[in-house]
This record gives structure tokens, C-alpha cells and sequence, in this order.
């Protein structure tokens, strides 16, 4: 038994999608991300959601040991023109000789928050999709009553892959996004028992199609909501989040983290070369 246990060798998870420059870390981030590896999360990425946020997701990832993405969130373009997007281009350029710098994202279309126009939000989407594809980078996407017509420009500027992030579409679109050379992001929203199309999605989609994702300081998973009261969440959550996908799809944890961490760095290919990874 005690040789048994010697062999064993505890899962690594990769973290696709965490805010770990957000504000709600700024308090204790060293001991969040202290939290995530003794976990066992040894992989985080960490997209932008405007320029502001450009500096501080390369400071996160270098300073962490993690990855970061370069975008322009749909609910991030209060005040932003034409010449954000040149900004983005020129700074994505730039970014291709750090390797932590790992995807154009988190960009997208979100229809259920009120705020800016569709035809706004469409317009940036394109020309970051446009970079991305000039740069040869996968996109992180942001997806929110919006998968049409997120797979409409995605079939006519094709990117080298991405994740369509807190995926929560129909089979039907989740089956466009992986023609589309795309995975799809689980996260907390699969540990809700009322939570059906998820979870039957999580269950169902092939082994190829999922990577684990946290989207911390967000959507926290079931056991973060209490008596009224939501817990922060953070990348540490990953694991157990994961316990419910691998009890959905019939796998041992092991054999989860290990097919979840393939698509991510089949997703994210700068990821492979990722200093000490």
C-alpha cells in the first residue's frame, strides 16, 4: 500500500480564465495564488479587459509564474474608438516576444448586459478577431446570449483556435465553436444542480472539447453561495470544481486534469513554452 502510495502523483490543473489583477485580489493575491498551487493549479491565465488592464495581467503573470491575454472586453468599451483597437495591434505585436503572452482576449459579444450597442460591440469584436488572426494567436471569448453571432464572424476571419469562455450555448453551438478550432470553458456554473444544459453539456461534449476555467473573482461554484451571501472565488475552487465535472463525465480526477491540460495547451499553444512549464 505504502508503495501504491509513492507512485501516486496528484493532478496539475491549468486555470484557462481568472481576473487575478482585479481589484477584489488586491488584498491578499501573494496568499490567493499560494492557495492555488498548493491546490495543485500550476497554470493560470489571465486576460486583460481593456487597456487600462494591459500592464497589470503581464505583471500578474510574470510576477505568478502565469500566462496573460491581450483584449478588449464587449463591457469594457465605455470610451473606447478606433484608436484602442491600433493600441491593441501595435501592444499585441510587441507582446509576441514574451512568452506568457498567450492569446488576444477576453473579446466578444455580450447581449444580456444593457450597455454598448450590439453594432458597437460587433465592430470591435471584428478587428480584434482581424489582429488575431494577422498575429496567428487563438482568442479568449466572452460569450452571453451571443454564440450565433460570435460563430458568424468567427466562419469568415478564422483565428488559430481559442476557448469560448463560461460556455452556456445550445449542442448545435457548441459543436460550431469546435469546427471553429475552439474549446469550451466549464467552470463554477457547472456545480449548480439547477444548472441542466451545462452540466448535460459537460457531461456529453467529446474528450477534446473542454477546458477547466475559475473566471475568479466571478462566478463562484455552489458551495461559495450561502444564506444569501457569495463568496469570493479564486483558482484554488479549481479542483473541486473539477471533482463535479469528472463525477458528470464518469472519469477519475486524474483522468480529467490530464485531458482538460491537453486541450489547454492545444488551445493555447504558447503555453507549451511556457518558462517552467
Amino acid at each position: 500500500m505504502a508503495a501504491r502510495a509513492a507512485l501516486y502523483t496528484a493532478p496539475m490543473w491549468i486555470d484557462t480564465h481568472c481576473h487575478l489583477d482585479a481589484p477584489e485580489f488586491d488584498a491578499d493575491r501573494d496568499a490567493v495564488v499560494a492557495r492555488a498551487q498548493a491546490a495543485g493549479v500550476h497554470g493560470i491565465v489571465i486576460p486583460a479587459v481593456n487597456l487600462a488592464t494591459f500592464a497589470n495581467v503581464r505583471a500578474a503573470a510574470h510576477r505568478y509564474g502565469g500566462a496573460y491575454a491581450l483584449g478588449l472586453h464587449p463591457l469594457a468599451l465605455a470610451g473606447a474608438d478606433p484608436g484602442h483597437i491600433e493600441a491593441l495591434a501595435i501592444r499585441a505585436e510587441q507582446a509576441l516576444a514574451d512568452p506568457r503572452f498567450v492569446a488576444i482576449g477576453e473579446i466578444g459579444l455580450d447581449f444580456l448586459v444593457e450597455g454598448t450597442a450590439p453594432d458597437i460591440q460587433e465592430w470591435f469584436y471584428v478587428e480584434q478577431l482581424k489582429i488575431a488572426a494577422r498575429l496567428g494567436l487563438p482568442v479568449i471569448l466572452h460569450v452571453r446570449r451571443s454564440a450565433d453571432r460570435l460563430l458568424y464572424h468567427l466562419r469568415r476571419e478564422r483565428v488559430r483556435g481559442g476557448i469560448a469562455h463560461a460556455f452556456n450555448g445550445s449542442l448545435v453551438q457548441a459543436q460550431g465553436f469546435l469546427d471553429a478550432g475552439l474549446c469550451l470553458g466549464f467552470g463554477g456554473s457547472a456545480t449548480y444542480e439547477g444548472s441542466r444544459r451545462i452540466r448535460r453539456l459537460a457531461a456529453q461534449l467529446p474528450p477534446a472539447a473542454l477546458v477547466l476555467e475559475t473566471d475568479a473573482p466571478d462566478i463562484p461554484p455552489q458551495w461559495l453561495r450561502s444564506g444569501g451571501q457569495v463568496q469570493r472565488n479564486e483558482p484554488a475552487q479549481l479542483p473541486a470544481i473539477a471533482q463535479v465535472i469528472a463525477q458528470l463525465r464518469g472519469l477519475s480526477l486524474e483522468q480529467l486534469a490530464q485531458q482538460c491540460s491537453a486541450n489547454a495547451l492545444a488551445s493555447l499553444p504558447r503555453l507549451q513554452a511556457l518558462p517552467g512549464g
